[in-house]
């Protein structure tokens, strides 16, 4: 069997107290065939330090704070796996998941990305919410192949697939498919990049979906929605969903347009629903709305009106 080349691509900022759990997590693979890449994009603690005594056991790139989009872009542009595996600096991969993601992908050629579930550890956890979806996934679904193109194309989602939380450390890809993606715009989001690229990905190839866990993500005070107030995250919500909207109707016109409208329309409910729209997303939905026709226009008000007042009754 010809085993392929598979590139870990671990994102790093100012996580030095994780760090070393991350890089052990990806040199530990039972699968031999692989190189690690660690991209610290800027680091002020003893992160740099870290990466470098691990000296030529990993690829190490120090760069200035740009964003995790940036710090994706920088670490595929050096890769040379036929499989990319991304980890973020605070997670970490169990030993058997790069072998088993490389078996699939060998087995399975029509596929751009592979995904499988994940368990949650660190700080207070009360319960495992993961395993309970993957005991109802396996009742309801299988591992195999998904082809959610056609669903994607018609701005759906919701059903077709496991209840599966998909984030970097758990959806990996065909390089050949990932340069369809990458490198993405570094001018998005800042703090994180996992929705254009997972979007994307399930509106543009089949993929394969593991009812496994295969990594462990850590929730910890410092994580993105950890430790917020619902309306802080419903803030973050709307911006993440205005930024992703606007990059994958403007890349991919034909494929992710009524995808894009709908959760562009969630992010302006949300944003109505907390006080109104952030000095930095203004411009952006000023963006968005000029590129649309006027039936896409009605279609898109209508639909935050209906989320809005659905938020609303929700929220009381």
């Amino acid at each position: 069997m010809n085993f392929p080349l598979v590139s870990i691509i671990i994102d790093n900022y100012n996580y030095g107290r994780f760090l070393t759990e991350a890089i052990d997590s990806a040199l530990n693979q039972t699968y031999s065939k692989i190189e690690i890449i660690v991209v610290d994009d800027g680091s002020t603690d003893n992160s740099q330090e870290i990466i470098k005594s691990y000296q030529d056991k990993i690829i190490p790139i120090f760069k200035q704070n740009g964003g995790q989009a940036s710090a994706f872009n920088a670490g595929f542009a050096v890769s040379r796996g036929e499989i990319i595996c991304f980890l973020d600096a605070d997670d970490v991969f169990l030993p058997e998941k790069v072998e088993e993601i490389a078996n699939i992908f060998s087995e399975n050629e029509n596929i751009g990305w592979c995904c499988h579930f994940l368990k949650f550890f660190g700080e207070n956890i009360e319960k495992n919410y993961n395993n309970k979806n993957l005991e109802y996934s396996k009742s309801h679904f299988h591992s195999g192949i998904y082809d959610l193109r056609s669903t994607m194309k018609k701005g759906k989602l919701s059903g077709t697939i496991p209840p599966i939380d998909l984030s970097i450390p758990n959806i990996c890809f065909r390089r050949s498919f990932l340069e369809k993606i990458l490198p993405m715009p570094e001018t998005m989001f800042l703090k994180t990049s996992d929705e254009y690229i997972k979007f994307t990905a399930l509106g543009l190839s089949p993929g394969f979906i593991v009812l496994k866990e295969l990594s462990l993500q850590r929730l910890h005070d410092n994580n993105i929605y950890t430790g917020k107030s619902d309306k802080n995250k419903q803030k973050l919500n709307a911006k993440i969903n205005i930024f992703n909207a606007y990059w994958m109707r403007n890349n991919f016109p034909t494929i992710m347009s009524k995808f894009s409208n709908n959760i562009f329309a969630i992010g302006i409910s949300l944003y109505w629903l907390n006080g109104g729209i952030e000095a930095e997303c203004q411009e952006v939905v000023k963006k968005y709305f000029a590129s649309l026709s006027l039936l896409d226009k009605c279609e898109i008000y209508a639909r935050i009106y209906y989320t809005y007042v659905k938020l609303h009754y929700e929220k009381r």
